[in-house]
C-alpha cells in the first residue's frame, strides 16, 4: 500500500506545470517554519527524480529519517492538493462554492448567524446561476438549520420561501439523477457489448430505455437536465444503430453549449464529448462535407485555452481528435497519408497513456491497425492488432476484441503467413463463440479463410466473388451489418476481385460521398 501511495505522489508531482510548482512553493513558504522547509526539500528531491526511489530520496534529503518518510509524503500530498485547490479556484466554481459554504459554517460556529445567512444567500445565488443545484440544496438545508434554531427575522415568510425553493430544487436534482443514471447505464452497456447484434438485445435495451426515461416537459428543463436527456438519447440510438438520431441528438447536445456559452468554460468535458459523438455519427453516416466542417470546429476548439483548461481536457481532445482524423482518412481512402500521423499519435499516447481509459487505448490501436491494413503494411497491422488480442480483459469492448481477431486473420492471409492459419481460425472461432459474437458475416469470412489453403491460386478470385455476393445482402441487414462498422470488408473484397489496392477502391467510393 505504501508503494501505491508513493507512486501517486510521484505522479502528482510530475504532472504539475511550472506555474503550479511556483505557486506551490509560494503557498508552502508563507509561514517559513522548519516543518514546511523539510517537505519542500522532499518535493524538490522527488521532482528531480526520473523514477520513484525511496533510497535515493532519503539520500538527497538526509534531514528526513526513514521512519518519517511515509508521514512526510502524506503531508506533502495533502499540501500539494491544497495548493492546487487554491490555484484553480477561479476555474472551478464548485470549489469556490464549497469554500463559501465552509466560510458560512465558520461564521455560524462563531455565532454570527446573520453574517452566515448573508454568505449562504450569496453562495446560493452563485450556485443557481452556475447550475450547481446539489450545492444549492446543501446551502438551503443549512439555511433551514439556522432559521429553525435562531430568530433572525431576515425576511417575512422566510419558511415558506425556503420550503418552496427546496421542493423545486429537489425535483430538478431528482430529474437530473434519473436522466444521468440512464445515460451511465446505457454507456456501460455499450462498453461491454457494443452495438445491439440481434432482436433480443434490441428489445432488452429498448425496454430499459422506455422504462427509465422520465416524462419531462422539455421547455422547463434546466441545462443539466437537457444535457443528460440528449446524452441518454445519443447512447440509446448508438446501441440500436439509429445513426440519424445519434446525429440529431448529438447536434442538439453541442448546440445546447453554443446557446449557453458560459457553460463551455464550466463544463468543457461535456462539450468535447458532444463533439466526439457528433463526429462519430457523421462518420457512420458517411456525411463527409459536414464531417470536415465539424472537425474544423474541433480543431479551433483544441486551441482554445478556456476549453483546454487542464491535462484532463487536453487528453480528451487528443483521443477523439486523432480518431476523427483517422476516420477522415478512412472516408477518403488516404491510408498512406494517415500512416504518417502514427508516430505523432504514438508519442502522445505514450505521454498520456496512464490518463486514458483502456477502452480508448484499444480503439486507438484498432484504428492504427486498420490504417496500416489499408496501406498494405500487413505486418504493422498485425503488430497493433496483437496489442488488442493479448490485452488481458477481453470483457472490455468484446466487439473490438472479436473484430481485431477477424482482421488479424485476414492480415495474416494477405501477408502470406498462412502456415498457422488453420490454428488461428479455430482459436478465433472458439473465441467469438465464447463471447457470443458469432454472426453470419464472421462465419462467412472464417469459412472462406478455411478453404483458401485447399484451392489453387486461379480459383481464388471466384471464391472472393462468392464471399462478396454472400456479404452484400448482410451489409443491408440491421443486425448483420454491425461487423461492417469495424471492417470495410466489401472494399477489401472488391480490391481483390479487381486486382488493385484497396485504397483506390475506397477513393472511388469517396467521390460519391456528400
Amino acid at each position: 500500500m505504501a508503494k501505491a501511495k508513493s507512486d501517486s505522489l510521484f505522479s502528482l508531482i510530475k504532472s504539475l506545470t511550472q506555474t503550479e510548482k511556483r505557486h506551490f512553493r509560494l503557498y508552502v513558504n508563507r509561514s517559513g517554519n522548519t516543518q514546511e522547509v523539510k517537505f519542500i526539500k522532499l518535493f524538490d528531491a522527488m521532482e528531480s527524480l526520473k523514477q520513484y526511489d525511496d533510497k535515493e530520496i532519503l539520500k538527497r534529503v538526509p534531514s528526513i529519517k526513514k521512519v518519517q518518510l511515509s508521514n512526510q509524503k502524506a503531508h506533502l500530498y495533502r499540501q500539494i492538493l491544497s495548493s492546487l485547490r487554491q490555484y484553480h479556484i477561479g476555474q472551478n466554481t464548485d470549489i469556490q462554492l464549497r469554500e463559501n459554504l465552509d466560510h458560512a459554517k465558520v461564521l455560524y460556529n462563531k455565532g454570527f448567524y446573520k453574517q452566515a445567512l448573508k454568505m449562504l444567500d450569496k453562495t446560493k445565488a452563485l450556485a443557481k446561476d452556475t447550475k450547481h443545484f446539489t450545492i444549492s440544496l446543501e446551502v438551503m438545508e443549512f439555511e433551514k438549520l439556522i432559521e429553525s434554531q435562531f430568530i433572525t427575522r431576515s425576511i417575512e415568510n422566510r419558511a415558506e420561501i425556503l420550503t418552496d425553493e427546496v421542493l423545486t430544487t429537489t425535483e430538478i436534482i431528482k430529474s437530473s439523477h434519473q436522466l444521468s443514471n440512464l445515460t451511465l447505464n446505457l454507456y456501460s452497456f455499450f462498453l461491454k457489448h457494443g452495438y445491439a447484434k440481434n432482436q433480443k438485445e434490441f428489445d432488452e435495451v429498448n425496454s430499459y430505455f422506455l422504462a427509465n426515461m422520465p416524462k419531462v416537459n422539455f421547455d422547463h428543463l434546466t441545462f443539466y437536465e437537457q444535457l443528460y436527456y440528449y446524452q441518454a438519447h445519443v447512447w440509446f440510438n448508438k446501441i440500436v444503430q439509429n445513426f440519424p438520431n445519434v446525429y440529431k441528438h448529438s447536434l442538439a447536445w453541442v448546440k445546447l453549449f453554443q446557446s449557453n456559452p458560459e457553460m463551455t468554460i464550466k463544463q468543457p468535458v461535456h462539450l468535447i464529448k458532444g463533439y466526439r459523438n457528433l463526429l462519430g455519427s457523421l462518420f457512420q453516416l458517411q456525411y463527409y462535407s459536414k464531417f470536415c466542417e465539424v472537425l474544423e470546429e474541433v480543431e479551433e476548439l483544441s486551441q482554445d485555452k478556456q476549453v483546454v483548461q487542464n491535462q484532463n481536457t487536453e487528453v480528451l481532445i487528443f483521443q477523439f481528435l486523432y480518431i476523427s482524423k483517422i476516420n477522415k482518412h478512412f472516408m477518403e481512402g488516404s491510408f498512406d497519408e494517415g500512416v504518417e500521423m502514427i508516430p505523432e499519435i504514438m508519442e502522445k499516447l505514450e505521454r498520456y497513456k496512464s490518463k486514458i481509459d483502456p477502452e480508448r487505448v484499444l480503439m486507438i490501436y484498432y484504428k492504427i491497425a486498420s490504417l496500416y491494413f489499408g496501406s498494405g503494411n500487413y505486418r504493422k497491422a498485425i503488430f497493433y492488432l496483437n496489442q488488442i488480442i493479448f490485452y488481458q480483459d477481453v470483457k472490455l469492448r468484446e466487439d473490438i476484441h472479436c473484430f481485431a481477431r477477424i482482421l488479424n486473420l485476414i492480415a495474416h492471409f494477405e501477408d502470406g503467413q498462412d502456415y498457422h492459419l488453420e490454428y488461428q481460425i479455430k482459436s478465433t472461432f472458439q473465441f467469438i463463440g465464447k463471447m457470443n459474437q458469432q454472426q453470419a458475416v464472421q462465419k462467412e469470412i472464417i469459412s472462406f479463410l478455411r478453404i483458401t489453403g485447399k484451392i489453387t491460386p486461379d480459383q481464388l478470385r471466384d471464391e472472393f466473388i462468392k464471399l462478396y455476393n454472400a456479404l452484400v445482402p448482410l451489409s443491408e441487414d440491421i443486425y448483420e451489418r454491425r461487423p461492417f462498422f469495424y471492417l470495410d470488408i466489401l472494399s477489401y473484397l472488391e480490391s481483390r476481385i479487381e486486382n488493385r489496392p484497396v485504397k483506390y477502391v475506397v477513393q472511388d467510393k469517396f467521390k460519391r460521398l456528400k
